[in-house]
């Protein structure tokens, strides 16, 4: 830890007083406060509090296009992107368009040969099924050569993403895209699967104005509320108050027993309480099995898991996906170990962004690579390994706060023109194909942009804390109230900090560390994860407030994340 700088975060005054008002523990109030949360984060989730679906752009004409497709029967065929955020923006699809009446089916391509987004060969190799409306879900803004394909061969196409558009949209019969230009939309972080399950309640709403609702029963779209949560978290989107509302409501019914047979099994196979359901669990449990097929072979192993109601068939996808899971990790490992020992033999101190390349590199475990490399060097960072062409190869870049790794790389794009052959994506993660004698000039010119908007301050590793709480507000029923949060991208986990005492400690599970602390004269439980060396005497720790269960017995434990002498 040692050049590493804790630093508090501010502290939200403004907010404070309406919390505590509400009824919040002081802790709690204050964590909130400093997120820019409101009191009606302390409550369940009301779904009445959403932003409503019409004020994104094109939504009407896209749930217009869905009711005459189910009037006519026309076939439907969605075309999903091959992450975890894909996978449920195609089961939302597909389990609401079916019970809805509609003809439907998917097609995921492969992102070793096919690569991503609706190209022109994808379409072509849809042909086959017949489809008279494509619907993209998590792709599409930028398949301005795949939807012209399309449109060539009178299939008219329904773009559902959240991606930021390039200079051209493509002309499809609609799109519905809350970063797409003109959409009013308040909320831009909505996730794919998002930006569908809004999709569903307008066409669900254009059916009832048809009166298609009279004789039958309406589909209970929050019944798809868990897979919303999942994609939502696993695509690490921002969880602004919209998307809380939307992982929360799902939570709620993952731990009440209620989730598809899909996740259901995930939990499972991970051997994680449904339960204990909590937002960690989804980014860092469900998310990777499920992300592991599209990495490692095909997602529609994932989608298969996700649209299945019949619970041992969903258990032998979900085995499938853990198996795809352990070959992530271990292909993941001899990666990592190739990078580390080959940034040795330069200074990273004197870059500012790192781009490696292997041949021998699996192209699905690059994005995973380039986010590894990225926290241990806090720069950022694109990792290549071979295209789908002989002549290319393909990057999957990270990035750290204040360097917008889309708009880097639309400047690398504007200074030369032909240097790279596509590329996509968000301010933290992009993708881009270069012809392979091209990296060297890349290289050059994405350094070069990072100069000049990163100063070495940006490069200097920084953990933002919440501060020190009092040991007498460490208690079990706080503890409980801030794990029943909904925490991640933008409204992070609180992370604390305070001097403690080391009581005792042992090695548990032959790398974590056991411990007892002490703290202004109580005793805690704690756990260190990855270290067994043993702690000196006197530390002064950041951690997070959580709670153990063991026989029945619920007790404060702190997790350690970080220590300094």
């Amino acid at each position: 830890m040692s050049g590493v700088l804790w630093a508090q975060r501010p502290s939200g005054e403004g907010l404070l007083a309406p919390l505590l008002a509400a009824g919040a523990p002081p802790l709690l109030a204050r964590v909130l406060a400093a997120r820019g949360g409101i009191a009606e984060d302390l409550g369940d989730p009301d779904l009445a509090g959403l932003i409503p679906f019409d004020q994104l752009k094109g939504i009407d004409v896209a749930a217009g296009l869905l009711a005459d497709a189910i009037d006519e029967g026309k076939r439907l065929l969605i075309v999903a992107d091959y992450d975890a955020d894909g996978a449920t923006a195609c089961a939302v699809g597909l389990r609401a368009l079916r019970a809805m009446g509609a003809q439907v089916d998917y097609m995921v391509p492969n992102r070793l040969t096919l690569g991503y987004g609706l190209t022109p060969e994808v379409v072509r190799l849809a042909l086959p099924r017949q489809p008279q409306l494509i619907v993209t879900v998590d792709n599409g803004i930028a398949s301005v050569a795949g939807v012209a394909e399309a449109n060539r061969l009178g299939i008219p196409v329904l773009v559902t993403d959240h991606h930021l558009p390039g200079t051209q949209l493509p002309d499809a019969a609609a799109i519905v895209n809350p970063n797409q230009p003109g959409c009013p939309f308040p909320s831009k972080c909505l996730a794919g699967v998002g930006v569908m399950f809004y999709v569903m309640m307008a066409l669900r709403a254009e059916l009832r104005r048809r009166g298609r609702w009279q004789h039958q029963a309406e589909p209970v779209l929050g019944a798809l509320l868990d897979l919303v949560a999942l994609g939502t978290v696993a695509d690490v989107v921002r969880l602004d108050r919209n998307n809380r509302l939307l992982v929360q409501a799902g939570l709620r019914r993952i731990a009440a027993g209620r989730a598809v047979s899909g996740i259901r099994a995930l939990y499972r196979v991970a051997e994680r309480p449904e339960s204990a359901a909590r937002s960690a669990d989804l980014g860092f449990v469900l998310g990777p099995r499920l992300n592991a097929a599209g990495r490692m072979e095909d997602m529609t192993h994932g989608i298969e898991c996700l649209v299945s109601d019949n619970p041992s068939e969903a258990l032998q996808h979900a085995q499938r996906l853990d198996a795809f899971n352990r070959e992530r990790r271990e292909v993941e490992s001899v990666m990592q170990a190739d990078a580390l020992e080959r940034l040795e033999a330069f200074d990273v101190a004197e870059r500012y962004t790192l781009c490696l390349h292997d041949e021998a590199w699996h192209p699905g475990v690059v994005g995973i690579l380039a986010s590894r490399l990225k926290d241990r060097y806090h720069r950022p960072v694109i990792v290549f390994a071979p295209g789908t062409d002989e002549d290319e190869i393909r990057g999957s870049g990270r990035s750290i706060a204040g360097f917008h790794l889309r708009d880097a790389l639309d400047q690398v794009t504007k200074r030369e023109p032909e240097l790279i052959r596509r590329f996509g994506g968000h301010a933290a993660a992009a993708g881009l194909t270069l012809h392979r004698t091209d990296l060297t000039r890349f290289e050059s010119a994405f350094e070069a942009v990072a100069r000049e908007c990163l100063g070495p301050a940006d490069l200097a590793e920084q953990i933002i804390h919440d501060g020190e709480p009092e040991a007498a507000e460490m208690t079990l029923p706080v503890a409980q109230a801030l794990q029943a949060r909904v925490w991640g991208q933008g409204f992070p986990e609180p992370l604390f900090k305070g001097r403690f005492a080391v009581i005792q400690q042992r090695v548990v599970g032959q790398r974590h560390l056991k411990l007892k602390l002490g703290h202004q004269g109580l005793v805690f439980d704690a756990i260190l994860f990855g270290q067994a060396e043993a702690l000196p005497q006197e530390v002064e720790m950041l951690y997070h407030l959580g709670v153990n269960e063991w026989q029945g017995v619920r007790q404060v434990q702190l997790e350690v994340r970080h220590w300094r002498v």
